[in-house]
């Protein structure tokens, strides 16, 4: 018997150093780890110890002989991964991080934003030295896309939140939310009550699809679709058209396919998930039938994960649609399925493609139909959205790259809604250099450069320093860099000591904004939201306006 990674893995590495027979893979120190969907173990050399289930933070380990019916493909998927990559040993778990000498004294950090790459800086921070850490995000809540972005029916993947608040119980780690960095202190008062300042922002605007139309009433970007169903404050008013029976959403990755599962499985199973409640009502009245996923290129090049990709299996009420059309291959894509080193992953993308193109339609159920080789041209409508047209794409090789190009031919979906899910984009953050073109702060190994040069003392992790890729544990490793370089220029005299320090700072704020949430008010709001999910047989219901959010934070 042995260990299973499965769906919900969030490949932040975790479970490889836990790992007493060094059998998970792939491994932070191998190239492959910075794009693999997930992580595999070795069936063969696994020992079932369950050392790996303890690090999980998001519950994605099984023993095989407990994989229930909808992940019983992932032992194959494991092993498969093994049959391409032969396991060698070739990661030191014992390999042990920079640490300050005691006589440095403490350290201070200030982390601006709450999210996934915000609190793995702030964990490795607590973990590595003497330091106070002192977490900034604009909303009253702390989690980021934890709590804004993932999808409700992936409740295990919002578990790695509790193993942030398991972490940041100590004073040594001290909230200020609903606190505007730009607002309420600015940059340099940062610089002034800290040794280094971490920017970890994200990536908080979307990407345009260009075309005519695409600013009319029914056209959206997905990111504030999932806000709004998510419950973010900043979104709770917006207003979705659901009234007609479909939608259609341009972009093929795994936000894409979050959103087409919201659209289409039954409230019902929503209901028992920490979704909003107005999206719940809304979607409760919605009469869409039908979600249609554009994408650019192939279904060898889909943007979506394989492990997302086949969960669709298993969704009730809902056939996934592929037409066997869509699945001929261009010369370069044939080879590649041919060849008999692809990675495994990728075979199996294309498998499942083909399995869906094969499957009897329920004409009662609801559909999410898969369309590649398609790129928008234009919306229609006058007033609202009423149909969109696309140009059907070929795929050429040029230079060793495989580029997708619109041919002549061309058609229109009618539809009322139109999301685009194309990616995300870091904005300027004040008084830090900006690369306008990749959309993020630009930096080396963490540390901000401005020609060519180390500004003293301010680091990025997360989006913003490396671009809007990989998923929640990515950031782990990403975290590990850049408070591997602060800790450096720690020891190396490189970091200016602060001129106020944490009570300074305290009052500062306080008089500059009175509705500051700290540690006490986010875990007045925590208790609150899950009494009242309690309550409901939910995991919680969230508070969806700031004015609630900050009425719950006083208790």
């Amino acid at each position: 018997m042995a260990y299973v990674i499965t769906q919900r893995c969030c490949n932040d590495a975790s479970c490889v150093t836990e790992c007493p027979v060094d059998c998970i893979r792939p491994t932070p120190d191998q190239p492959e780890f910075a794009t693999a969907e997930m992580l595999y173990i070795d069936p063969d050399t696994c020992i079932d110890c369950g050392a790996c289930v303890d690090a999980c933070p998001v519950d994605a380990i099984f023993s095989e002989d407990d994989l229930l019916a909808s992940l019983a493909r992932y032992r194959e998927i494991n092993a498969a991964y093994f049959q391409r990559h032969p396991l060698e040993s070739n990661f030191d778990p014992l390999a042990t991080p920079t640490r300050p000498p005691k006589e440095l004294g403490t350290l201070r950090v200030a982390i601006v934003g709450a999210g996934p790459a915000a609190c793995y800086a702030a964990d490795e921070l607590l973990r590595r030295s003497d330091v106070e850490v002192e977490m900034f995000d604009r909303l009253p809540t702390p989690w980021g896309l934890v709590r804004a972005g993932v999808a409700p029916d992936h409740a295990g993947t919002k578990g790695v939140a509790n193993m942030f608040e398991s972490a940041f119980r100590r004073d040594t780690l001290q909230y200020y939310l609903n606190v505007e960095v730009g607002e309420h202190i600015d940059h340099q008062e940062l610089l002034d009550h800290h040794h280094a300042v971490i920017y970890a922002v994200g990536a908080s605007t979307d990407r345009k699809l260009g075309v005519p139309g695409e600013d009319l009433p029914g056209s959206h970007s997905a990111t504030e679709f999932v806000a709004w169903y998510n419950g973010h404050p900043d979104f709770a008013d917006r207003e979705f058209d659901l009234s007609g029976e479909r939608a259609v959403i341009v972009g093929n990755g795994n936000v894409a396919l979050d959103v087409a599962r919201v659209l289409t499985v039954d409230p019902d199973e929503l209901a028992k998930t920490d979704i909003a409640d107005h999206a719940l009502d809304a979607l409760r009245r919605s009469n869409i039938r039908e979600v249609v996923i554009l994408g650019r290129r192939g279904p060898l090049q889909a943007a979506y994960s394989t492990p997302e990709f086949l969960a669709l299996t298993h969704l009730k009420g809902v056939d996934v649609v592929v037409d066997p059309a869509d699945l001929e291959l261009d010369p370069h894509s044939r080879a590649l399925l041919d060849d008999p080193n692809i990675e495994p992953s990728l075979r199996l993308k294309y498998q499942l493609a083909e399995e869906y193109s094969t499957v009897q339609h329920d004409p009662s159920h609801k559909r999410i139909a898969f369309r590649y080789l398609a790129t928008p041209t234009a919306v229609h409508g006058e007033d609202q959205v009423t149909s969109i047209e696309f140009a059907h794409n070929e795929l050429t090789e040029e230079n060793g790259q495989l580029v997708a190009t619109a041919t002549d031919r061309t058609e229109s979906l009618g539809t009322g809604l139109v999301l685009r899910s194309i990616g995300y984009r870091g904005v300027p953050v004040a008084g830090l250099p900006f690369d306008e073109r990749r959309g993020i702060v630009p930096s080396e190994h963490g540390r901000v450069i401005e020609a060519t040069e180390p500004v003293p003392g301010v680091y990025v992790s997360g989006w913003i320093k490396r671009g809007p890729r990989g998923v929640i544990g990515s950031n782990r490793v990403d975290a590990e860099e850049t408070v591997e370089a602060v800790i450096a220029d720690f020891i190396a005299g490189k970091l200016t000591a602060p001129t106020g320090d944490r009570a300074a700072l305290q009052a500062l704020l306080a008089e500059r904004q009175p509705e500051l949430v700290d540690r006490k008010g986010w875990k007045t709001i925590d208790q609150a939201e899950k009494s009242a999910g309690k309550a409901a047989g939910r995991p919680r219901v969230k508070f969806t306006t700031r004015a609630d959010l900050l009425k719950a934070a006083k208790g």
